[in-house]
């Protein structure tokens, strides 16, 4: 091979090598909003059975209100039929004390459904909150390994950086150059195999002469369907 398609095999091999962990990288931000919404989505379920439960217990105090305006209501209604002598008169108050007896009736069954409501309210946000810690801790423990996981990447990203351009300052500046566009163009490799006369990078077979040429490996040779470099793979 030649030694100059070795020494540009090692640098597609780093260059690859950071474009991955570049896409690596930019991920990180889009991992670390997803948790930050996993999270936020946990505490807003809390947040509803909290406010739910508050309205239960408001609902219920409104309902005791009620009763305790209709008592107070039945209390002067008796207090007036006591102190009237026309038996009409002492009728109606005493149908006015029935109609509000029966309200308070219908207070106290809904009063009663409300206070099954917030038991059942009460024990669903106790599960919520229990669950919601849990989704906490495994954020907190996700979102640390995703900053260690960031700074490990940092780190083999500046050290591949370094490598290559100690490699690329070894090779000859107009095949360096040839390279970089062809690797930024194909957007995979610049140099590929060819196997059995056909190049691995556009699967197209080339001619009997490049195929001799690439395997006499005496000078650098490009497939004349896509242009990528070529090297011997036996």
């Amino acid at each position: 091979m030649h030694s100059e398609l070795e020494q540009l095999l090692i640098l597609q091999d780093r260059e690859q090598r950071i474009r991955q962990i570049r896409t690596e990288i930019e991920t990180v931000p889009l991992r670390r909003k997803s948790l930050e919404a996993q999270l936020a989505a946990s505490r807003a379920s809390v947040e509803v059975l909290k406010q739910r439960a508050r309205q239960v217990e408001m609902d219920r105090k409104k309902l005791e209100l009620d009763v305790g305006t209709r008592a107070e209501t039945i209390a002067r209604l008796k207090t007036q039929q006591y102190q009237t002598r026309k038996n009409d008169e002492f009728q109606a108050i005493g149908h006015e004390i029935e109609r509000y007896e029966n309200e308070i009736q219908k207070i106290e069954d809904e009063e009663l459904e409300l206070m099954v409501l917030a038991d059942k309210v009460k024990a669903d946000l106790a599960e919520e909150e229990k669950k919601a810690a849990a989704a906490k801790d495994s954020i907190t423990r996700q979102t640390a390994d995703l900053e260690d996981k960031s700074k490990a990447l940092e780190s083999q990203l500046q050290g591949l950086t370094t490598e290559r351009s100690e490699l690329a300052g070894k090779i000859d500046e107009d095949l360096l150059a040839r390279f970089e566009r062809l690797f930024q163009s194909k957007g995979d490799a610049a140099i590929v195999a060819i196997e059995h006369g056909v190049c691995t990078g556009c699967h197209m077979k080339v001619t009997t002469a490049t195929a001799s040429q690439v395997k006499a490996g005496k000078e650098i040779v490009n497939c004349e369907n896509c242009g990528r470099i070529l090297y011997d793979a036996a």
